[in-house]
């Protein structure tokens, strides 16, 4: 079944195995005991590793490039052997009193021979991967949208006034719990709106007259705690900051901040150290102690991290709010055209395959802006979200960063659930032995389980919104989960 899913993440999984078996007291006594080439099988290693170096470039680029992803697929077929082969291998001398008998009775030129093929196909394909610009263990800016600001874009919020008040809530309380600063974390997936939320929060003028200053500071992927603690001592001076030594920042910033409330909001937050958190909170405990950080996040696991107050979760729009959003965008209105009811009919639809997601009707809302030809209409209709242009629909590049910032383990978990139909309602244990069956879990150096290890898996996969717990299950009952629409076509696009 996993075979059936093409990508960076299932090939590399498949490589973990590899290693694992070349590795293995079985394959050394294979070569001890029959003499079979240990240059070719350490040829086989490395020309695998060079495929592994490469698959992480591979995986992004065959998103926008179809000879990469033909590539991969090409590239699949040939490690699906290498894996076939050393499966036999290994069940053959399964049934065996002893690995030696087996080999007796089989061919070591004939393995020698399948092996030569494997690793001749493995290096004519990676011969192509010059031509195909492929690095290896690529490093590349994956931001997918300017630093965001604390200034709202002047377009009507809609669906967000209940949040709006739970937040203002929290940050005009007391609940520091002692001298320490609260922390109010908001958590979703991309492109539910956590930083237009925050930014209502922020420029209410309520809020005002609590703080005696604010600031705002967008984190994105990596915590820069030096950029991010000279971003909130220039808010509070209102000067440039020179200084590059956080040992002199430190206590610098702590004075500016002493017997001061006020409120920081650290937007996109993605890191989920919480030593390197501890190390950046420092100063902000002179504050006094209303004083409050309002961080916004992906990852739940980032938010149980930082806490000190009840995380807030924040959820997808209704159909109707999420409708509003779109009709703004796209500039719909009673007096566009005779066209305007047939282009609400078809709007509604495309509304639906948004699932709640502001970022997403927007996104779509802006694309038809001022069109009132029901062809284009149509066409986004009709049209796989996953195929239109990032530059277009920034819902794409926003759910894409949650998969790119996955460990390797979770993303092969997460392609294999494109093989679920979308809105298919499934049980925690369910999925569990289904990637055991598929050999998706490694094995684990701390004597745990490999059911225990795809609980393990399972929640992070939830603690980063990939999975959501169904709400509407026919069962009604909390351990059934769902795909977000766009998760899941996303897990399709990579599949």
């Amino acid at each position: 079944m996993a075979a059936a899913v093409v990508g960076g993440a299932f090939l590399s999984a498949f490589l973990d195995v590899l290693f694992d078996r070349l590795a293995s007291p079985e394959f050394v006594d294979l070569i001890l005991g029959k003499k079979l080439s240990k240059k070719l099988l350490q040829k086989l290693e490395t020309t695998l590793r060079v495929v592994g170096a490469v698959l992480d470039d591979a995986e992004k680029k065959q998103i926008t490039n179809t000879n990469v992803k033909h590539w991969l697929n090409d590239l699949k077929d040939a490690v699906y052997e290498a894996d076939d082969l050393l499966d036999h291998v290994f069940t053959k001398a399964a049934t065996q009193n002893k690995v030696r008998n087996f080999f007796s009775r089989f061919s070591n030129r004939k393995i020698g021979s399948k092996l030569e093929d494997i690793v001749v196909t493995l290096e004519s394909h990676l011969k192509l991967k010059e031509s195909l610009d492929l690095k290896e263990s690529a490093v590349e800016n994956v931001s997918w949208k300017a630093p965001s600001t604390s200034l709202e874009d002047g377009s009507h919020i809609y669906g967000r006034e209940k949040d709006m008040e739970a937040i203002i809530k929290l940050l005009s309380e007391d609940n520091s719990h002692g001298s320490e600063v609260s922390v109010v974390p908001i958590v979703g997936m991309g492109g539910v709106g956590k930083t237009t939320l925050a930014q209502l929060v922020y420029n209410d003028e309520n809020l005002e007259e609590i703080f005696d200053f604010k600031a705002w500071v967008c984190v994105s992927q990596e915590l820069d705690i030096l950029k991010v603690t000279k971003t909130i001592t220039e808010a509070v001076t209102g000067k440039p900051c020179k200084l590059n030594d956080l040992n002199l920042l430190h206590p610098e910033l702590m004075d500016k901040l002493k017997d001061k409330e006020f409120l920081i909001v650290l937007d996109d937050v993605w890191t989920e150290n919480y030593v390197n958190w501890r190390l950046l909170k420092k100063p902000f405990n002179r504050g006094i102690r209303r004083s409050k950080i309002l961080l916004t996040t992906r990852s739940e696991k980032t938010a149980s991290i930082v806490q000190t107050v009840h995380i807030y979760h924040l959820n997808q729009l209704s159909n109707e709010d999420c409708w509003s959003v779109f009709a703004n965008h796209a500039c719909l209105s009673s007096e566009s055209n005779g066209n305007t009811t047939t282009l609400e009919k078809i709007g509604k639809e495309i509304v639906k395959k948004c699932n709640g997601l502001p970022l997403a009707a927007q996104s779509l809302g802006g694309m038809l802006r001022r069109k009132h030809d029901i062809v284009d209409w149509n066409n986004i209709l009709n049209s796989d979200i996953w195929e239109l242009s990032e530059s277009e629909c920034e819902v794409i590049p926003a759910l894409r960063l949650s998969y790119h910032y996955l460990p390797p383990h979770l993303k092969r978990c997460f392609v294999y659930c494109s093989l679920y139909p979308q809105d298919y309602e499934f049980e925690k244990y369910e999925l569990i032995l289904l990637w055991m069956a598929e050999d998706l879990l490694k094995k684990s150096s701390k004597g745990r389980t490999l059911e225990e290890v795809g609980h393990e898996y399972f929640d992070d996969l939830v603690s980063r919104s990939f999975f959501q717990r169904s709400n509407t299950s026919r069962w009604s009952h909390p351990k059934f989960f769902v795909m977000h629409d766009l998760m899941h076509d996303l897990a399709t696009s990579l599949g």
